[in-house]
Protein backbone atom coordinates (compact mmCIF):
# COMPACT_ATOMS: atom_id res chain seq x y z
CA UNK A 1 0.00 0.00 0.00
CA UNK A 2 1.36 3.69 -1.29
CA UNK A 3 1.16 5.77 1.67
CA UNK A 4 0.41 9.50 0.31
CA UNK A 5 -0.61 13.03 1.75
CA UNK A 6 -3.03 13.40 -0.88
CA UNK A 7 -4.87 11.24 -3.25
CA UNK A 8 -6.11 13.12 -5.95
CA UNK A 9 -9.17 11.32 -7.80
CA UNK A 10 -9.39 12.51 -11.52
CA UNK A 11 -7.19 13.70 -13.87
CA UNK A 12 -9.13 16.29 -15.13
CA UNK A 13 -7.77 19.93 -15.47
CA UNK A 14 -9.65 20.74 -11.79
CA UNK A 15 -7.77 17.13 -10.38
CA UNK A 16 -3.89 17.51 -11.82
CA UNK A 17 -4.04 21.25 -11.81
CA UNK A 18 -4.48 21.19 -8.02
CA UNK A 19 -2.43 17.83 -7.65
CA UNK A 20 0.64 19.66 -9.09
CA UNK A 21 0.05 22.86 -6.14
CA UNK A 22 -0.39 20.24 -3.33
CA UNK A 23 2.54 18.30 -4.38
CA UNK A 24 4.90 21.59 -3.00
CA UNK A 25 3.52 21.01 0.37
CA UNK A 26 3.23 17.12 0.51
CA UNK A 27 3.70 13.27 -1.40
CA UNK A 28 0.53 13.62 -4.29
CA UNK A 29 -0.51 10.13 -6.15
CA UNK A 30 -3.38 10.85 -8.94
CA UNK A 31 -5.79 8.36 -10.33
CA UNK A 32 -7.46 8.65 -13.29
CA UNK A 33 -9.85 5.66 -14.07
CA UNK A 34 -9.38 6.23 -17.71
CA UNK A 35 -6.03 5.11 -20.08
CA UNK A 36 -5.57 9.18 -19.97
CA UNK A 37 -6.11 12.54 -18.39
CA UNK A 38 -8.27 14.45 -19.69
CA UNK A 39 -10.63 12.14 -21.40
CA UNK A 40 -14.15 13.63 -20.33
CA UNK A 41 -14.92 16.88 -20.06
CA UNK A 42 -11.06 19.13 -20.08
CA UNK A 43 -10.49 16.73 -23.25
CA UNK A 44 -13.84 17.65 -24.98
CA UNK A 45 -14.24 21.71 -24.01
CA UNK A 46 -14.35 24.21 -27.01
CA UNK A 47 -11.80 25.80 -24.39
CA UNK A 48 -11.62 29.36 -24.70
CA UNK A 49 -11.26 31.56 -21.88
CA UNK A 50 -13.89 34.95 -21.79
CA UNK A 51 -16.26 36.90 -19.11
CA UNK A 52 -19.42 36.29 -20.40
CA UNK A 53 -21.04 33.95 -17.79
CA UNK A 54 -23.93 34.33 -15.45
CA UNK A 55 -22.58 34.09 -12.38
CA UNK A 56 -20.03 36.70 -10.61
CA UNK A 57 -17.95 34.22 -8.85
CA UNK A 58 -16.92 32.75 -12.38
CA UNK A 59 -16.12 35.92 -13.71
CA UNK A 60 -14.00 37.16 -10.56
CA UNK A 61 -12.31 33.28 -10.83
CA UNK A 62 -11.88 34.13 -14.25
CA UNK A 63 -10.04 37.75 -13.68
CA UNK A 64 -7.52 35.60 -11.07
CA UNK A 65 -7.11 33.02 -13.64
CA UNK A 66 -6.14 35.23 -16.55
CA UNK A 67 -2.77 36.34 -15.88
CA UNK A 68 -1.64 32.68 -15.57
CA UNK A 69 -3.50 31.76 -18.80
CA UNK A 70 -0.66 32.68 -21.47
CA UNK A 71 1.61 30.83 -24.62
CA UNK A 72 1.95 27.96 -24.98
CA UNK A 73 -1.09 26.77 -23.51
CA UNK A 74 -3.20 30.25 -24.22
CA UNK A 75 -2.81 32.49 -27.14
CA UNK A 76 -4.84 36.15 -27.82
CA UNK A 77 -7.57 35.48 -29.80
CA UNK A 78 -10.30 37.91 -29.83
CA UNK A 79 -14.15 37.35 -29.15
CA UNK A 80 -17.53 38.47 -29.91
CA UNK A 81 -20.58 38.59 -27.74
CA UNK A 82 -23.91 38.99 -30.19
CA UNK A 83 -27.14 40.49 -29.79
CA UNK A 84 -29.95 38.69 -31.97
CA UNK A 85 -33.53 39.99 -31.86
CA UNK A 86 -35.01 40.41 -28.70
CA UNK A 87 -32.00 40.36 -26.81
CA UNK A 88 -30.71 43.96 -26.76
CA UNK A 89 -31.52 44.26 -23.10
CA UNK A 90 -29.53 41.15 -22.34
CA UNK A 91 -26.55 42.82 -24.55
CA UNK A 92 -26.85 45.71 -22.14
CA UNK A 93 -26.46 43.56 -18.85
CA UNK A 94 -23.54 41.48 -20.45
CA UNK A 95 -21.85 44.57 -21.01
CA UNK A 96 -22.41 45.98 -17.48
CA UNK A 97 -21.29 42.77 -16.00
CA UNK A 98 -18.51 42.15 -18.70
CA UNK A 99 -16.82 45.82 -18.04
CA UNK A 100 -16.05 45.08 -14.48
CA UNK A 101 -13.04 42.88 -15.16
CA UNK A 102 -12.65 43.79 -18.83
CA UNK A 103 -13.03 47.58 -19.32
CA UNK A 104 -11.10 47.31 -22.89
CA UNK A 105 -14.45 45.46 -24.15
CA UNK A 106 -15.90 47.28 -26.85
CA UNK A 107 -19.90 47.55 -27.66
CA UNK A 108 -20.18 47.77 -31.58
CA UNK A 109 -23.40 48.13 -34.15
CA UNK A 110 -24.57 45.14 -36.06
CA UNK A 111 -22.73 46.46 -39.09
CA UNK A 112 -19.27 46.66 -37.67
CA UNK A 113 -19.92 43.42 -36.14
CA UNK A 114 -20.98 41.92 -39.78
CA UNK A 115 -17.53 43.52 -40.86
CA UNK A 116 -15.60 41.02 -38.51
CA UNK A 117 -17.21 38.43 -39.74
CA UNK A 118 -19.42 38.74 -42.69
CA UNK A 119 -21.16 35.89 -42.77
CA UNK A 120 -23.54 37.17 -39.63
CA UNK A 121 -27.18 37.99 -41.12
CA UNK A 122 -27.81 41.81 -40.17
CA UNK A 123 -30.79 41.41 -41.84
CA UNK A 124 -34.43 42.40 -40.85
CA UNK A 125 -33.11 43.01 -37.02
CA UNK A 126 -31.45 39.41 -36.90
CA UNK A 127 -28.61 41.01 -35.24
CA UNK A 128 -28.60 44.16 -33.01
CA UNK A 129 -25.22 44.43 -31.61
CA UNK A 130 -22.37 43.36 -30.27
CA UNK A 131 -19.57 43.17 -27.74
CA UNK A 132 -15.53 42.75 -28.53
CA UNK A 133 -13.09 41.75 -26.60
CA UNK A 134 -9.67 41.85 -28.12
CA UNK A 135 -7.92 40.38 -24.93
CA UNK A 136 -9.84 36.87 -25.13
CA UNK A 137 -7.98 33.68 -24.60
CA UNK A 138 -7.73 30.55 -26.95
CA UNK A 139 -7.00 27.72 -24.57
CA UNK A 140 -4.65 24.54 -25.47
CA UNK A 141 -6.81 22.03 -23.02
CA UNK A 142 -3.73 19.79 -24.22
CA UNK A 143 -1.00 22.06 -23.32
CA UNK A 144 -2.32 22.89 -19.76
CA UNK A 145 -3.06 19.21 -18.85
CA UNK A 146 0.70 18.42 -20.01
CA UNK A 147 2.33 21.40 -18.28
CA UNK A 148 0.27 20.41 -15.45
CA UNK A 149 0.69 16.34 -15.63
CA UNK A 150 5.16 17.61 -15.74
CA UNK A 151 5.25 19.85 -12.93
CA UNK A 152 3.56 17.38 -10.74
CA UNK A 153 6.01 14.83 -12.06
CA UNK A 154 9.14 16.87 -11.04
CA UNK A 155 7.74 17.85 -7.44
CA UNK A 156 7.77 14.35 -6.81
CA UNK A 157 4.14 13.35 -7.53
CA UNK A 158 2.38 10.56 -9.28
CA UNK A 159 -0.12 9.71 -11.89
CA UNK A 160 -1.70 6.05 -12.60
CA UNK A 161 -4.18 6.37 -15.37
CA UNK A 162 -6.49 2.78 -15.81
CA UNK A 163 -6.69 3.36 -11.90
CA UNK A 164 -10.61 3.18 -11.28
CA UNK A 165 -11.28 3.84 -7.55
CA UNK A 166 -13.22 0.56 -6.19
CA UNK A 167 -13.12 1.00 -2.40
CA UNK A 168 -12.75 4.38 -0.49
CA UNK A 169 -13.07 4.33 3.24
CA UNK A 170 -11.99 5.77 6.63
CA UNK A 171 -9.56 3.85 8.80
CA UNK A 172 -8.54 5.62 11.92
CA UNK A 173 -7.35 9.19 10.89
CA UNK A 174 -6.52 8.15 7.47
CA UNK A 175 -8.41 7.21 3.56
CA UNK A 176 -7.80 4.05 2.28
CA UNK A 177 -8.15 3.56 -1.63
CA UNK A 178 -8.39 0.73 -3.60
CA UNK A 179 -7.97 0.78 -7.55
CA UNK A 180 -7.68 -2.46 -9.86
CA UNK A 181 -3.85 -2.68 -9.28
CA UNK A 182 -3.06 -0.71 -6.49
CA UNK A 183 -4.29 0.53 -3.10
CA UNK A 184 -3.46 4.00 -0.84
CA UNK A 185 -3.15 5.40 2.45
CA UNK A 186 -4.02 9.08 1.91
CA UNK A 187 -4.16 12.02 4.63
CA UNK A 188 -6.83 13.84 2.56
CA UNK A 189 -8.54 12.70 -0.29
CA UNK A 190 -9.31 14.89 -2.78
CA UNK A 191 -12.70 14.55 -4.81
CA UNK A 192 -12.16 15.58 -8.26
CA UNK A 193 -13.95 12.78 -10.35
CA UNK A 194 -16.04 15.64 -12.55
CA UNK A 195 -19.27 13.73 -13.41
CA UNK A 196 -18.58 10.95 -11.10
CA UNK A 197 -17.98 13.34 -8.11
CA UNK A 198 -21.27 12.31 -6.47
CA UNK A 199 -20.56 8.47 -6.71
CA UNK A 200 -17.02 8.54 -5.74
CA UNK A 201 -18.65 10.31 -2.42
CA UNK A 202 -20.46 7.43 -2.35
CA UNK A 203 -17.87 4.74 -1.93
CA UNK A 204 -16.64 6.77 0.48
CA UNK A 205 -19.87 6.99 2.97
CA UNK A 206 -19.83 10.62 1.83
CA UNK A 207 -23.66 12.02 1.10
CA UNK A 208 -23.80 13.79 -2.07
CA UNK A 209 -23.77 17.89 -2.90
CA UNK A 210 -26.23 17.13 -6.11
CA UNK A 211 -23.40 17.40 -8.62
CA UNK A 212 -25.40 17.44 -12.16
CA UNK A 213 -23.71 16.05 -15.61
CA UNK A 214 -25.56 18.15 -18.38
CA UNK A 215 -24.55 16.69 -21.83
CA UNK A 216 -23.06 19.80 -24.93
CA UNK A 217 -22.84 19.02 -28.18
CA UNK A 218 -20.13 20.20 -30.63
CA UNK A 219 -20.14 20.02 -34.34
CA UNK A 220 -17.39 21.53 -36.74
CA UNK A 221 -18.21 22.12 -40.50
CA UNK A 222 -16.23 23.20 -43.51
CA UNK A 223 -17.15 26.95 -44.98
CA UNK A 224 -17.06 27.89 -48.78
CA UNK A 225 -14.18 27.16 -50.26
CA UNK A 226 -11.61 30.44 -50.49
CA UNK A 227 -13.34 31.53 -47.07
CA UNK A 228 -10.62 32.21 -44.60
CA UNK A 229 -12.06 32.42 -41.34
CA UNK A 230 -9.07 31.53 -39.21
CA UNK A 231 -8.95 35.53 -37.92
CA UNK A 232 -12.97 35.74 -36.86
CA UNK A 233 -13.18 35.99 -32.85
CA UNK A 234 -15.14 33.17 -30.84
CA UNK A 235 -18.29 34.50 -31.82
CA UNK A 236 -21.13 34.12 -28.87
CA UNK A 237 -25.05 34.75 -28.62
CA UNK A 238 -25.74 37.11 -25.25
CA UNK A 239 -28.72 34.76 -24.67
CA UNK A 240 -29.60 31.36 -25.64
CA UNK A 241 -28.50 30.09 -29.29
CA UNK A 242 -24.97 29.34 -30.39
CA UNK A 243 -21.26 30.14 -30.39
CA UNK A 244 -18.78 29.02 -33.17
CA UNK A 245 -14.97 29.60 -33.53
CA UNK A 246 -12.17 29.28 -36.31
CA UNK A 247 -10.73 26.08 -36.55
CA UNK A 248 -8.54 26.41 -39.29
CA UNK A 249 -8.49 28.53 -42.30
CA UNK A 250 -11.51 26.69 -43.55
CA UNK A 251 -13.47 25.32 -41.06
CA UNK A 252 -15.62 26.19 -37.51
CA UNK A 253 -16.27 24.34 -34.79
CA UNK A 254 -20.03 25.64 -33.51
CA UNK A 255 -22.68 24.69 -30.16
CA UNK A 256 -25.92 25.08 -29.75
CA UNK A 257 -25.25 25.74 -25.93
CA UNK A 258 -27.15 22.91 -25.22
CA UNK A 259 -28.02 21.19 -21.39
CA UNK A 260 -29.21 17.64 -21.70
CA UNK A 261 -29.59 16.02 -18.58
CA UNK A 262 -27.44 12.80 -18.12
CA UNK A 263 -25.76 9.98 -16.08
CA UNK A 264 -21.93 9.95 -15.89
CA UNK A 265 -20.82 8.27 -19.16
CA UNK A 266 -18.54 8.65 -21.84
CA UNK A 267 -21.07 11.05 -23.40
CA UNK A 268 -21.99 10.87 -27.21
CA UNK A 269 -23.67 13.56 -29.90
CA UNK A 270 -27.17 12.63 -29.75
CA UNK A 271 -28.80 13.66 -33.37
CA UNK A 272 -31.64 16.04 -32.58
CA UNK A 273 -28.85 17.94 -30.74
CA UNK A 274 -26.18 17.79 -33.83
CA UNK A 275 -29.80 19.05 -35.81
CA UNK A 276 -29.79 22.04 -33.52
CA UNK A 277 -26.25 23.29 -33.86
CA UNK A 278 -26.44 23.16 -37.52
CA UNK A 279 -29.50 25.39 -37.66
CA UNK A 280 -29.00 27.62 -34.82
CA UNK A 281 -25.95 28.93 -37.05
CA UNK A 282 -27.60 28.93 -40.60
CA UNK A 283 -30.48 30.94 -39.04
CA UNK A 284 -28.40 33.82 -37.95
CA UNK A 285 -25.41 33.83 -40.24
CA UNK A 286 -25.67 33.11 -44.39
CA UNK A 287 -23.50 29.70 -43.88
CA UNK A 288 -25.32 26.53 -45.53
CA UNK A 289 -23.91 23.73 -43.29
CA UNK A 290 -23.89 20.86 -46.09
CA UNK A 291 -21.73 18.51 -44.24
CA UNK A 292 -20.76 18.13 -40.13
CA UNK A 293 -16.72 17.04 -40.34
CA UNK A 294 -17.02 15.78 -36.88
CA UNK A 295 -19.21 15.94 -33.88
CA UNK A 296 -19.31 14.90 -30.29
CA UNK A 297 -20.40 15.53 -26.31
CA UNK A 298 -18.98 16.39 -23.33
CA UNK A 299 -20.77 16.32 -19.44
CA UNK A 300 -20.27 20.17 -17.68
CA UNK A 301 -20.94 19.07 -13.99
CA UNK A 302 -22.66 21.62 -11.33
CA UNK A 303 -23.48 21.92 -8.42
CA UNK A 304 -27.10 22.95 -7.14
CA UNK A 305 -26.28 26.32 -7.72
CA UNK A 306 -24.26 26.14 -10.56
CA UNK A 307 -21.35 27.30 -8.75
CA UNK A 308 -17.95 25.50 -8.14
CA UNK A 309 -17.16 24.15 -5.16
CA UNK A 310 -13.51 23.23 -3.23
CA UNK A 311 -13.56 22.57 0.41
CA UNK A 312 -13.52 19.67 2.83
CA UNK A 313 -16.51 18.08 3.41
CA UNK A 314 -18.01 19.22 7.07
CA UNK A 315 -18.92 15.59 7.75
CA UNK A 316 -16.25 13.80 6.84
CA UNK A 317 -12.76 14.70 8.09
CA UNK A 318 -10.01 13.90 5.12
CA UNK A 319 -12.67 14.71 2.42
CA UNK A 320 -12.35 17.33 -0.13
CA UNK A 321 -14.92 18.02 -2.75
CA UNK A 322 -13.28 19.51 -5.95
CA UNK A 323 -16.38 19.69 -7.93
CA UNK A 324 -19.32 21.92 -10.47
CA UNK A 325 -16.79 23.54 -12.54
CA UNK A 326 -19.77 23.17 -15.17
CA UNK A 327 -18.08 24.90 -18.71
CA UNK A 328 -15.67 26.71 -17.23
CA UNK A 329 -13.30 24.58 -15.19
CA UNK A 330 -10.26 25.64 -17.78
CA UNK A 331 -10.56 29.39 -17.61
CA UNK A 332 -10.59 28.88 -14.04
CA UNK A 333 -8.18 26.30 -13.17
CA UNK A 334 -5.12 28.45 -12.28
CA UNK A 335 -7.52 30.33 -9.80
CA UNK A 336 -8.92 27.09 -8.26
CA UNK A 337 -6.27 25.77 -7.74
CA UNK A 338 -4.67 28.55 -5.52
CA UNK A 339 -7.88 27.73 -3.10
CA UNK A 340 -7.36 24.41 -2.61
CA UNK A 341 -3.61 24.98 -2.35
CA UNK A 342 -4.88 26.86 0.50
CA UNK A 343 -7.92 25.08 1.44
CA UNK A 344 -6.43 21.29 1.69
CA UNK A 345 -3.37 22.66 3.61
CA UNK A 346 -4.77 25.13 5.50
CA UNK A 347 -2.33 27.86 4.47
CA UNK A 348 -2.64 31.90 3.78
CA UNK A 349 -5.87 32.72 1.66
CA UNK A 350 -4.58 33.18 -2.04
CA UNK A 351 -3.44 37.12 -2.50
CA UNK A 352 -4.58 36.86 -6.05
CA UNK A 353 -7.95 35.78 -4.80
CA UNK A 354 -8.62 37.88 -2.07
CA UNK A 355 -7.68 40.69 -4.73
CA UNK A 356 -11.02 39.75 -6.98
CA UNK A 357 -13.09 39.15 -3.90
CA UNK A 358 -13.30 35.65 -4.00
CA UNK A 359 -13.60 33.78 -0.52
CA UNK A 360 -13.33 30.27 1.03
CA UNK A 361 -17.00 30.51 2.45
CA UNK A 362 -18.17 31.13 -1.61
CA UNK A 363 -16.73 27.94 -2.62
CA UNK A 364 -17.21 25.79 0.55
CA UNK A 365 -19.14 22.56 -0.01
CA UNK A 366 -20.98 23.49 3.12
CA UNK A 367 -22.91 25.83 1.36
CA UNK A 368 -24.98 22.58 0.09
CA UNK A 369 -25.54 20.67 3.19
Amino acid sequence: MDRVDFLVIGAGIAGLSAAAHLAQHGSVAVCESESAPGFHSSGRSAAFAHFDMDSALVRALTAASMPFLEEPAAKRHPAMFIGLAGQERKLDEVEQSYRAWAPHVRRITAEKAREIVPALNTGNGALVGALLDTEARKLDAHAMLEGHRRLLRDRGGTMAVDAKVTGLRREGDRWTIDTPSQSYSAGAVINAAGAWADKVAALGGVAPIGIRPLRRTVITFDVPEGLDVSSWPFTKTVGSGFYFEPEGRGRLLACPMDEGASEPCDAQPEEEDVALAAWRVEEATTLEIRRIASKWAGLRSFAPDRLPVAGFDPSAPGFFWLAGQGGFGLQTSPAMSLAVEALATRGDWPDELSAVAVTAEQLSPARLR
